[in-house]
């Protein structure tokens, strides 16, 4: 019984160190489209990946009401991130993450254009203070070219990207468990709880 479960986790550990590639355009302005493959195992699996199909629309008299709960949903989630991103350890450890997780990955013809804005001049500033030492860290890649703006006037979230990465499953877990198991990304959960209510 030992054994044979000491065999599963081997093998399932070399299947994990079996790196995978991701080729993708992606576009995001009114509505996402993506073009998503994956090669693993050495090319022997090959998946698509299609976007998600669009839900039909309610009947216009739900609409009003649907929508002000949308955007009362949208402002509690809003609210409840920033009150994380004002942790300064919370926002440090997000960008180590985001670092090694970059330098996890291996890059080529990757061309990547966002344009993020909330609405809110002072909550773009503090959503700014977590993206922009990520992209000044990011405009100095040489396998990339990676442009991230901010939009202080108006809610605004585009995206325009190709390329293709590759990346090694079993490193990806570690990184995200060790962030998982940090106690600043835990005070940032906590601080985000009082907003739910």
């Amino acid at each position: 019984m030992l054994t044979g479960v000491l065999v599963f986790l081997l093998v399932l550990i070399a299947l994990l160190a079996i790196p995978f590639t991701l080729t993708f355009k992606v576009t995001w302005q009114q509505g996402f489209e993506n073009d998503i493959r994956v090669h693993w195992l050495f090319g022997l699996v090959r998946v698509r990946i299609r976007p998600p199909k669009h839900k039909t629309q309610s009947p216009q008299a739900e609409q009003p009401e649907k929508k002000t709960k949308r955007d009362k949903a949208k402002s509690r989630k809003k609210s409840n991130v920033l009150a994380a991103i004002r942790q300064k350890r919370f926002r440090q450890r997000i960008i180590r993450f985001i670092s090694d997780i970059w330098h996890a990955i291996y890059k080529q013809d990757l061309n990547l254009r966002m344009r993020v804005g909330l609405g809110d001049p002072a909550d773009t500033g503090r959503l700014w203070a977590l993206v922009g030492p990520v992209t000044g860290m990011l405009a100095n890649v040489k396998a990339a070219s990676i442009t991230i703006e901010p939009e202080f006037m108006d809610a605004t979230f585009e995206l325009d990207g190709s390329g293709a990465i590759r990346i090694i499953p079993l490193q990806l877990i570690y990184l995200t468990v060790a962030l998982l198991l940090s106690p600043p990304v835990w005070q940032g959960i906590r601080k985000m709880r009082p907003a739910m209510y």
